[in-house]
């Protein structure tokens, strides 16, 4: 299979930081549950709707779409991680859906059935393109002429304490890595609303719109525990990699996370503010 973002099927598919969405399933999948009402909610699932769901991961949102769809509609689930896959097809067996379908893909490239899809969803999944206008232009080619996309990404980094929170204590204690283009692949690739629009736009998209939306997002395990998660994925899990930080170094930067984070917590519930952006578009015709 042409692989046009092959940086990402390494990460995501074999090194360590990656795969520890497996290991962190649960908590994820709490802690951005909201987030993937929101794509749902937006993206107006019925009975019988066929649904691609670009950036799967392990699962969660191609499962909740295929309930709502029911028997007489059909999610096909793309993922660039074969482990990711796997996982998916175990948890849709154990809850007995037989209308989706798990499929190894890097959705800029691979070729979906062509005009079969009513709508295209995504949970983060959609921020790591290496060409995002041919990525989006790929997959309307799976929608139907009217077709809907719907698709989750991050806002901006100081509006997403989940993200600044720990980036800036695995800084404070380890060093600032090598600065990237903030429209380069990754977490908050899609942080600007306008931008992300234009390319929507550029790969012949209508009726786009980019909208920022302010949520609060649970946590796991109040503020430590979800200090200790937001440590071992996501930007700070980066910069300690980076700096191959110690066990010390985890203790402290998960220390001051908890520290910073209890100003979101009343008694044992957390609410950390987070800004998703959320984008719409559809296949002329």
């Amino acid at each position: 299979m042409d692989l046009a973002n092959e940086e990402q099927a390494e990460y995501w598919g074999n090194s360590d930081s990656g795969t520890k969405w497996l290991t962190y399933e649960d908590q994820l999948d709490q802690n951005f549950a909201s987030v993937l009402e929101l794509v749902l909610n937006r993206a107006g699932l019925s009975e019988g709707t066929n649904v691609l769901d670009i950036g799967c991961g392990t699962g969660v949102s191609a499962l909740a779409a295929a309930e709502r769809v029911g028997p007489a509609g059909h999610v096909l689930a793309a993922d660039i991680s074969q482990p990711f896959l796997d996982r998916a097809q175990i948890r849709a067996s154990e809850k007995g859906l037989t209308n989706i379908q798990f499929q190894y893909a890097d959705a800029q490239t691979y070729t979906f059935p062509q005009d079969q899809m009513d709508a295209a969803i995504s949970r983060f999944g959609v921020m790591f393109f290496e060409d995002s206008v041919a990525a989006f232009a790929n997959i309307a080619r799976a929608l139907k002429p009217g077709g809907k996309m719907t698709f989750a990404a991050w806002g901006p980094l100081g509006d997403n304490p989940w993200f600044k929170v720990p980036h800036l204590a695995a800084v404070k204690r380890l060093g600032q890595p090598p600065r990237v283009d903030r429209y380069a692949p990754g977490p908050l690739a899609y942080h600007d609303l306008d931008h992300v629009a234009g390319l929507m736009a550029q790969a012949g998209l209508t009726d786009v719109s980019g909208e920022a939306v302010p949520m609060a997002l649970p946590g796991f395990g109040g503020a430590e525990g979800s200090a200790a998660l937001c440590t071992r994925v996501g930007p700070a899990a980066r910069v300690i990699a980076h700096f191959d930080g110690n066990a010390q170094d985890v203790e402290a930067i998960q220390n001051s996370v908890t520290e910073d984070f209890r100003r979101f917590q009343s008694g044992t519930d957390l609410r950390i503010p987070a800004v998703i952006n959320l984008f719409q578009a559809r296949r002329p015709g």
